[in-house]
């Protein structure tokens, strides 16, 4: 790094791998291996990444064999159609997703698997042996229910082992999965669960959260009453409460050894249904395959995040989040899965902090608001508590902003990986995030996937560098939906993703590849503000303004307006003791004028007692906007799955007082 580089120059390098580090990857030995296979010699990072888009067959089947998927069987073709959507991998192959977890615990006796700690500081562990164990009962105890290979199984459950435990037996069965956590309200569980018709429903009877205790038991009962298809209900006694009502107990289900014995499936069998945000309208119930999730969760937890043995991972989720698959899809490389149910800040903003010194983390997932609100509590994590085990956070969820990206090798040190990493729901991995070859840099993402042909486009469906566009894929990936559910002739799914590009995934992101190879994402495409053509996503805005320390949280919205105009509003939540007088107000305009953009300055700056998010927490910009565009709160928003409905309805009423005083 040369001494004339500014403090926040676009670029900087953060940290480097070292070139043990490089020699000792996984994907040192993968990419040796496709060079001594195919004649190639990688230079660097974007030469590898090239080679396995150009040559997506021969990539994907490296991955099969490097990571000895389904051993003793074969495949008739590698991709038997490109088309998009409709792309069929591996015909003919027989395998199964549990079954490659499973495997990772042969010989593993007592070493640890998964740690449990809930909020009230109560920690279980469950070894290798006892998940096999667990797993086996559990699977022969659904056969012995007469659940049927195709059928649905449905978990209303926390961040807990029995979570896990219940899907890896689903999926040993040849079942699907579907789960939401139980802070989802009733209405948002039946408008997902409904959809699958399941047989069984495995339920918590309760959880904690912020200091509280949340019994369920009664909110269950309503949602098995809506389910007509149910055949058996089992409560999970996370409270220690007793069952109420015709249920089984979680107890009955591990009452008789059993084994496994996952039944071998098409690669492209469904494993489980996830959904949308469900902010508007029904949640997109997306269908993935054993074959694909399997596939594309090795490369990316085997290869992309450099796993070393002994290796403890937490990601803070709940099972509603595609974070929570996610998480498990490392037990693939033999990790431990450290489980987290309870409040990231409670009883202190440092809770996290605390649990990766506790359970000698080696490597911690966060949101980008996590760590904003560390930066805000004045918090000095590697100060205050031992992280000497911890050798990479993992950020994701919205934008993360240069000055996150600071704060972290300012707190953590400077032989510390930050991987930020964009993916979503609907491909079940990581599009764009870090990898053992690359550095970090500041306030960008490192690099491509592997096997993911991303690019950024305009509206032409031209390539852009250096350039903000659509983030587009332009080959079929193996985790690609295989559907979405209930959509029987395709079209929700050609329309949600390939209607704008023909025969090309639009991801609905803003994306900008820069000429390094790295790539920033600026947020969801369809609330980017565009005032008078110039285009911003809003993550830009929130950088700015949200480095105020009178600003606890923003929402801002570009609303086009019947008569042609476009209002800018910026809404804010304040710290608390703030007051947003001129002053404030001035600075805050200020700050997007020089930080973020001079035609992007608000139109008006107004103080809201609360900013809604979805329950996964993102910020609810496009209902919010479809309100003040004059659409019904019932039509724009599922309140259901948003974490303060109250917020909604104030935004709401003032909508509806600025249309009566148009009118």
């Amino acid at each position: 790094m040369t001494g004339d580089i500014e403090l926040d120059e676009p670029g900087q390098v953060l940290w480097t791998p070292s070139p043990e580090r490089l020699e000792s990857s996984k994907l040192t030995a993968f990419a040796r291996r496709i060079e001594a296979a195919h004649g190639e010699r990688f230079e660097d990072y974007e030469s590898l990444w090239r080679w396995s888009v150009e040559h997506l067959e021969d990539f994907w089947a490296e991955v099969w064999d490097f990571f000895d998927v389904a051993p003793g069987t074969s495949y008739d073709a590698v991709l038997a159609d490109r088309s998009m959507p409709g792309a069929v991998w591996f015909p003919g192959a027989r395998l199964n997703y549990a079954e490659h977890v499973l495997r990772r615990g042969e010989g593993r006796g007592g070493e640890t698997a998964l740690v449990a700690v809930s909020e009230d500081g109560t920690v279980s562990e469950v070894t290798w042996d006892e998940l096999i164990g667990q797993v086996g009962a559990v699977a022969t105890a659904l056969r012995r229910m007469g659940v049927q290979q195709g059928e649905r199984v449905v978990g209303y459950l926390p961040n807990v082992p029995q979570a896990v435990v219940a899907f890896l037996a689903t999926a040993s069965i040849g079942a699907v999965w579907s789960a939401c956590g139980p802070e989802i309200g009733l209405q948002s569980a039946i408008d997902r669960f409904a959809q699958l018709e399941p047989v069984l429903l495995i339920a918590t009877d309760g959880y904690r959260f912020g200091g509280r205790t949340h019994d369920r038991r009664e909110l269950v009962g309503d949602l098995a009453a809506a389910l007509p298809t149910l055949r058996d209900v089992v409560s999970v006694p996370v409270l220690g409460t007793e069952p109420t009502g015709a249920v089984l107990p979680w107890s009955d289900l591990l009452a008789e050894p059993g084994e496994a014995a996952p039944v071998q499936l098409p690669f492209d069998h469904p494993l489980w249904v996830v959904y949308s945000s469900g902010t508007t309208g029904l949640p997109k119930g997306l269908v993935h395959g054993h074959g694909g999730i399997l596939l594309v969760a090795l490369a990316g937890s085997g290869l992309q995040n450099d796993p070393q043995p002994g290796d403890r991972g937490m990601s803070y989720t709940s099972t509603t989040w595609i974070m929570w698959n996610s998480m498990v899809s490392g037990l693939l490389t033999g990790s431990t899965a450290v489980l987290y149910d309870g409040n990231p800040m409670y009883p202190s903003v440092d809770r996290l902090w605390q649990l990766a010194e506790e359970h000698r983390l080696t490597s911690l997932g966060v949101s980008p608001g996590y760590l904003q609100a560390c930066a805000k509590a004045g918090l000095h994590p590697a100060r205050d508590h031992d992280l000497s085990a911890l050798r990479s956070l993992g950020v994701t969820g919205s934008p993360l902003p240069a000055s996150s990206f600071r704060w972290v090798y300012d707190e953590l040190g400077p032989d510390f990986v930050l991987r930020v990493f964009s993916g979503g729901t609907d491909f079940a991995a990581t599009l764009v995030g870090g990898s053992p070859w690359l550095p970090v840099y500041l306030g960008e993402m490192s690099g491509r996937s592997l096997g993911c042909h991303v690019e950024s486009w305009d509206t032409d469906g031209k390539p852009l560098v250096d350039e903000v566009g659509e983030l587009v894929i332009l080959s079929p990936m193996p985790s690609m939906p295989l559907r979405i559910w209930g959509d029987e002739d395709g079209r929700r799914y050609h329309d949600a993703y390939f209607d704008t590009y023909p025969g090309v995934w639009r991801h609905g992101d803003w994306l900008t590849i820069t000429s390094r190879g790295t790539a920033l994402i600026h947020g969801r495409s369809d609330s980017t503000l565009n005032r008078h053509g110039v285009r911003m996503g809003s993550s830009d805005i929130y950088q700015a303004v949200e480095a105020l320390p009178e600003v606890a949280e923003a929402l801002v919205l570009g609303i086009e307006q019947p008569d042609g105009g476009y209002w800018l509003p910026l809404f804010v939540r304040l710290a608390d003791g703030a007051v947003l007088d001129e002053e404030l107000v001035d600075r805050i305009r200020s700050a997007v004028r020089t930080q973020a953009s001079p035609r992007h300055v608000p139109d008006e700056v107004l103080e809201v007692p609360a900013v809604p998010h979805t329950t996964t927490g993102k910020k609810l910009e496009v209902p919010i906007k479809r309100i003040f565009q004059g659409v019904p709160v019932e039509k724009a928003c599922n309140l259901g799955a948003v974490d303060d409905p109250a917020a909604v309805t104030w935004f709401a009423d003032l909508a509806g007082r600025r249309q009566r005083a148009v009118g």
